[in-house]
């Protein structure tokens, strides 16, 4: 049996009464946004666990590791949780990132970056739906600018976090009845390692998109690491947990939101030009 097709044993644990704390998941809290996100949640009394394939490194945070990719490991996980602790927040994190041209991308490399950043996102959210209901709890999911304006050259990261923003309008939709909040928080560049872990096809691979390619990913890190503090991110997120009625899409950064209004407002022709522009195209 394949790692991928293993059952995790979490569910077995004993179901035990809700703590009083109020009870949050991030899933892919490891680093960034997500680690960020554990540290303001437990600094404001939350239990927090982080599930993602390595530990946040503050010792106030629960780890459960495991892979969004391998099966259902990650559903078992938020079971194991809000079957102990019950649970009044979700929030999706994980991402993956690849810099390569739509000619070329493989078609393993699309179908792993949207079992992070898409799939993973919806079996983390059918698997706290249960508990959620229960509490009248809230549903993260951690979008990106991108989402509406195409990164260029990422153009998969892109439509994935797209597919979010949709999600998020959903599940509010089909939630209502159950006082159930979904939000999909739309950060623009951010200062983290999330950058340098990006998957960048190799020149080879490339073939003769190659300079283009670099152009793009050079002005993409730029534009993240010179970006906003991921606490700011983490910060806005805390407030739409807190919020009675927060908005289902909700950008983070003056900039941001002015870039994204101007986006929806000016000629599409314009505003892909600019876009453009901006990856040195």
């Amino acid at each position: 049996m394949s790692e991928k097709e293993q059952k995790s044993e979490i569910l077995d644990l004993p179901i035990a009464k809700p703590t009083h704390k109020r009870t949050a998941i991030v899933v892919g809290g490891s680093s960034g946004i997500g680690c960020e996100t554990c540290l303001r949640l437990v600094n404001h009394g939350w239990s927090v666990t982080n599930i993602s394939r390595s530990s946040c490194p503050s010792e106030k945070v629960k780890n459960i590791n495991a892979d969004v990719t391998a099966g259902n490991a990650v559903g078992d996980a938020i079971c194991a949780v809000a079957k102990k602790n019950g649970l009044h927040a979700l929030i999706y994190c994980a991402a993956n990132s690849m810099a390569a041209p739509i000619e070329f991308a493989k078609e393993c490399d699309i179908k792993y970056l949207f079992e992070v950043n898409y799939f993973g996102a919806i079996k983390a959210v059918q698997a706290a739906l249960p508990y959620l209901k229960k509490s009248g709890g809230k549903i993260i999911l951690v979008g990106s600018l991108g989402g509406d304006i195409p990164i260029v050259f990422d153009s998969f990261y892109s439509s994935s976090k797209a597919a979010l923003q949709i999600l998020a309008k959903s599940l509010h939709g089909e939630l209502k009845p159950y006082g159930v909040k979904a939000c999909a928080i739309l950060p623009g560049g951010t200062a983290t390692g999330f950058t340098f872990k990006r998957k960048v096809y190799s020149e080879e691979d490339n073939k003769t998109y190659a300079k283009s390619v670099n152009k793009a990913v050079a002005a993409l890190a730029h534009f993240e690491q010179s970006g906003m503090n991921p606490a700011v991110v983490a910060e806005r997120i805390y407030k739409a947990l807190v919020a009675e009625n927060p908005s289902v899409i909700k950008t983070v950064g003056a900039k941001n939101v002015a870039f994204r209004y101007a986006s929806r407002v000016l000629p599409e022709r314009l505003t892909l030009y600019l876009n453009n522009k901006v990856f040195n195209q």
